[in-house]
C-alpha cells in the first residue's frame, strides 16, 4: 500500500490507503465481486469499485461503480470518483 500511495503522490494528504488481504472488510460491506466474468479470468475475491463517506464510523454515503455489462466498474467508474462523492457528501448533510 505504501508503494501505491507513493505512486499516487498522496504523501501529505488526508488519505490513508489500507489493504484488506483476507477480504474481511470487503465481505462485511457486501462488496465482494462475485460476477462470473472476472472470476472466470482468475480474479477471485476482488472488491467491487466503491467509495464510502463515513463520519465517526457511521457510513453517510456509499457509491458503487458497476453495471450488468461492467461488473468491475472499469468502463465507467464515475459514481466513485471525487465529483460524485463530493455531491454525495453534500446530499448526506
Amino acid at each position: 500500500m505504501q508503494a501505491w500511495a507513493k505512486d499516487q503522490k498522496i504523501g501529505l494528504s488526508m488519505l490513508t490507503l489500507m489493504g484488506d488481504p483476507a477480504a474481511e472488510l470487503t465481505k462485511a460491506l457486501d462488496m465482494e465481486l462475485t460476477h462470473p466474468g472476472p472470476v472466470s479470468k482468475g480474479i477471485i475475491g476482488r472488491c467491487k469499485r466503491h467509495a464510502i463517506y463515513a463520519v465517526n464510523g457511521e457510513i453517510k454515503a456509499i457509491r458503487i461503480s458497476e453495471a450488468e455489462d461492467d461488473p468491475a466498474g472499469d468502463s465507467d467508474p464515475s459514481s466513485t470518483l471525487a465529483d460524485s462523492m463530493l455531491k454525495a457528501i453534500e446530499e448526506s448533510k
